[in-house]
C-alpha cells in the first residue's frame, strides 16, 4: 500500500489553489471516479491513493493553467506528497503539457477518464434531470461525435486513453458513465458545503 496525504490534507491543498466550484467539482468528480475504478480493477487496497490522485490532478489549473503539471510538483510535494503521487499527477497531462507518461494502470486510468468526466458532466446537465444517473450510453455517444459539444474535452485524449487501457472507446465510457453514478451524491455533497 503506498504513502498517502490525508483526505483532510490533500483538500486542503485543493482549497489553497482552486476557489472556483467548477474546478473543485471536477475535483470530487475525478476522486469519485478513480476511488471506483480502483474497487472495481481489483486495487480497493489502494482505492484512498486513488482517490487523493483524483482530487489532486488539477491542483495547479485554476492560477497556473499555462504551467498545468508543471508547477504541480512544487505545490504537491509542498502538501506532503511523496513522488509516486506527483508522477500519477503529472501523468495525465502527458504530451499535452508535460512528458511524464503514464505508465501504471491507475495513471492510464487517470489519463483516460479525466477529459470523459468533463464530456458526461456537461452532457448531464443538458438533460431534464441534470444527472448521469438516467444518463444511457448512446447518449454519450452522440455527444461524443458531436465535436462542437463540449469541445474543450480533447476527443484524442480520451481515445488515446481507451487505448492505452487495451479498452474499447465503449468500455472506457459505459465504465466511466458507471462511475460517475456511483459518486454523484457524494460531488453533491461536497459542493454544499461549499
Amino acid at each position: 500500500m503506498r504513502d498517502c496525504i490525508s483526505r483532510e490534507a490533500a483538500l486542503a491543498a485543493l482549497r489553497k489553489y482552486n476557489k472556483e466550484p467548477f474546478h473543485l467539482q471536477h475535483a470530487f468528480t475525478v476522486e469519485g471516479v478513480m476511488r471506483w475504478y480502483a474497487q472495481q480493477l481489483g486495487h480497493g487496497d489502494e482505492a484512498d491513493f486513488w482517490a487523493t490522485v483524483g482530487l489532486l490532478h488539477d491542483i495547479d489549473f485554476e492560477q497556473w493553467p499555462e504551467q498545468h503539471c508543471v508547477k504541480a510538483p512544487e505545490l504537491l510535494q509542498e502538501a506532503g506528497c511523496g513522488e509516486d503521487l506527483i508522477h500519477a499527477v503529472c501523468s495525465h497531462g502527458y504530451g499535452i503539457c508535460c512528458d511524464v507518461e503514464p505508465t501504471e494502470e491507475m495513471e492510464k486510468v487517470l489519463f483516460a477518464a479525466d477529459e470523459l468526466t468533463g464530456l458526461i458532466g456537461a452532457a448531464a446537465l443538458m438533460r431534464p434531470s441534470k444527472s448521469v444517473q438516467d444518463m444511457e450510453l448512446k447518449s454519450i455517444k452522440k455527444k461524443f461525435k458531436d465535436r462542437k459539444f463540449a469541445a474543450g474535452c480533447s476527443r484524442d485524449v480520451i481515445i488515446t486513453g481507451a487505448e492505452r487501457l487495451g479498452w474499447e472507446l465503449d468500455e472506457l465510457l459505459e465504465k466511466t458513465l458507471e462511475a460517475m453514478r456511483s459518486c454523484e451524491e457524494t460531488v453533491a455533497e461536497e459542493m454544499a458545503k461549499l
